[in-house]
């Protein structure tokens, strides 16, 4: 097969890596791409938010299978173009994307579903949205309805953080994202995802990880894309794993169904789990930033039988091979990141780690020039690995982070707390 990848971040060049191990990958083509996935894979610059553009250049590539990374394409329809010129193609609808695209659109899957999630309101102007924080009190979560790059989140501990989030909101701090916005109680527990593939009648389970979102150690400072993870979760339990796709995931993709949008891709499934019950935070429709890189280094080339037969409608006959392990990455950032940093700083030492089924630095913001590898984005590597337990996938991942020479970076130490 002839397979496109959609994106330029970490979790394209972890699914790159993945699929390239499978032997019924022949092509593979990456759009954009960045300076890793380019050492592994052909990358092409086009427009990958315009459907025409992307049906276009799979047509001339003779794609068989194209698989969309980021939620942006998705939201702007990318996937329905591919299908109707008879494309396979891994990722929902723009309709069933809203599940990501929108949060009041999930809010109100979520109560039509009866899935367990914290209460809300939904505001489209300022003043009634500052009245309802009066009125609730703190600690509040304020969210931007649409799509932030997932910085459209802020956890309020006082009232004035939260009305300051509403101003910043309806002031265009975000863009038509904060447009509208949803403002939802303050969960307490600890949080996890969930993985689940969707055809649009059946569900597969693929593995659980945590993620670290904020930018300093002891979960401290500001929100971020995600400055580590580790799989699998202990804290998403089987017994709790269960519940969750009987109680949330199964209702969810029933609603969907049942008003013509139904599911196909990934399902991230956000959760806040206290005394054993898990409640929804979000969806996404696509593998979590840097979850997939070890949800990716746990799974290798079965990955793509799986996105493969959720695009067929094949799900009910496949199964997951799980092996007994761990893993963990932990994201190197540009300093000064999630406020404003500096492009271009030159990151060596990158040639002399080891690439393997155990140990992977996927790059998420880079670009090679003059035979340089440069910082272009946030978020820059994720050092990557996988052991027999936590602690040894912990201890190789930040022996490989330790021997990259950035000066211009920075990480935390201490990825995968929670669990160890």
């Amino acid at each position: 097969m002839n397979i496109l990848i959609l994106g330029s971040g970490g979790r394209e060049h972890a699914l790159a890596w993945a699929v390239l191990q499978n032997p019924k990958c022949d092509k593979l083509i990456v759009a954009p791409g960045n300076a890793g996935i380019a050492q592994i894979a052909d990358c092409a610059t086009i427009d990958i938010e315009s459907g025409g553009v992307v049906v276009s250049f799979a047509e001339e590539n003779a794609i068989d299978f194209v698989i969309v990374g980021p939620e942006a394409p998705l939201a702007a329809g990318v996937a329905d173009r591919l299908r109707e010129a008879g494309i396979l193609v891994f990722g929902p609808s723009a309709a069933a994307a809203q599940l990501e695209a929108s949060k009041s659109f999930t809010k109100e899957i979520c109560d039509a579903a009866n899935a367990p999630t914290a209460g809300y309101g939904h505001f489209t102007e300022a003043d009634a949205a500052k009245a309802y924080i009066r009125d609730q009190g703190a600690p509040i979560v304020v969210k931007a309805d649409g799509l932030a790059a997932g910085k459209g989140v802020i956890v309020a501990m006082d009232e004035q953080t939260a009305l300051d989030a509403i101003d910043d909101m309806f002031g265009g701090a975000f863009g038509g994202a904060g447009a509208e916005v949803v403002i939802e109680e303050f969960m307490e527990g600890e949080e996890a995802s969930l993985f689940v593939l969707c055809d649009g009648e059946d569900i597969l389970s693929i593995g659980t990880a945590q993620d670290h979102k904020r930018v300093g150690e002891g979960d401290t400072g500001l929100n971020t894309g995600g400055m580590g993870a580790y799989s699998p979760a202990p804290v998403l339990s089987d017994k709790i794993e269960a519940l969750a796709m009987d109680q949330i995931v199964r209702p969810t993709m029933a609603e969907m169904a049942e008003r013509g949008m139904p599911f196909q891709g990934v399902l991230y499934v956000g959760l806040m789990i206290k005394d054993g019950q898990p409640r929804l935070v979000e969806y996404n429709v696509r593998f979590g930033d840097p979850e997939c890189q070890v949800l990716m280094m746990r799974l290798g080339a079965q990955v793509m039988d799986l996105m493969h037969a959720a695009a067929q409608g094949r799900l009910g006959e496949a199964q997951v091979n799980w092996a007994d392990d761990h893993a963990i990455t932990v994201v190197m950032a540009a300093k000064g990141y999630p406020g404003s940093y500096e492009k271009g700083t030159e990151i060596k030492g990158l040639e002399a780690l080891p690439e393997d089924s155990s140990n992977m630095v996927f790059h998420a913001g880079t670009k090679a020039e003059s035979g340089a590898v440069l910082a272009s984005g946030g978020r820059v590597l994720n050092v990557t690995a996988r052991g027999a337990s936590l602690q040894e996938a912990r201890d190789r991942a930040y022996e490989m982070v330790e021997a990259i020479d950035w000066p211009g970076g920075f990480y935390r130490r201490d990825i995968g707390w929670r669990a160890l």
